[in-house]
C-alpha cells in the first residue's frame, strides 16, 4: 500500500499556527477530502492544538506532517523540545488547557514518542467508511 506523506515546517511564532491551518485544508483538498467533511474538519482541529503545543510550549521550529493512506489520515508534529506532552487541568473559565483532551477525544490514536534531541507527537483519525477490520500500517513511501 503507498502513503503519501507531505510537510510543512513551522516557525516558532503563534501566528505561524494559522498558516499550517490553511496550508492543511489546501492538502486534505488534493487529496480529496471536502472542506466540509466532518473528517477534514477534525483533522483541522487536530492540526490546530498539535501545532499551537508544539510553537507555544516549547519555542521551538516544528514539522507538520500528513500521511494520507488506508484506514485515514495521520497528523505528525516533531519539534526539537525533549519535553514530552503533559496534560494540564484546564479550570471552567481557562482559555487554554484542553488541547490533549480534545486529541484524546477527537483522534482514534494518538502518542508520542522521542524523535534524536526533539520528539514526534502523532495521531491518526480513520475514514467513517473503512471496514471494521481494517488496521493502519504507516509507512510512508512516497516523499514531497
Amino acid at each position: 500500500m503507498q502513503v503519501l506523506q507531505v510537510q510543512l515546517e513551522v516557525g516558532p511564532d503563534p501566528a505561524e499556527v494559522g498558516r499550517a491551518r490553511r496550508w492543511a485544508r489546501s492538502r486534505l483538498a488534493g487529496s480529496g477530502i471536502g472542506e466540509d467533511e466532518p473528517l477534514a474538519e477534525t483533522l483541522i482541529l487536530l492540526i490546530s492544538e498539535l501545532v499551537t503545543n508544539a510553537v507555544v510550549h516549547t519555542g521551538c521550529p516544528a514539522v507538520l506532517r500528513m500521511l494520507f493512506g488506508e484506514p485515514g489520515v495521520r497528523v505528525e508534529v516533531a519539534d526539537t523540545s525533549s519535553r514530552g506532552p503533559a496534560r494540564r487541568q484546564a479550570a471552567g473559565d481557562d482559555t487554554g488547557g484542553r488541547g490533549l483532551e480534545l486529541v484524546d477525544g477527537l483522534a482514534d490514536r494518538w502518542g508520542w514518542q522521542r524523535e534524536g534531541a526533539g520528539k514526534r507527537i502523532w495521531c491518526e483519525v480513520d475514514r467513517a467508511d473503512k471496514p471494521e477490520n481494517c488496521r493502519a500500517t504507516w509507512e510512508p513511501r512516497v516523499y514531497l
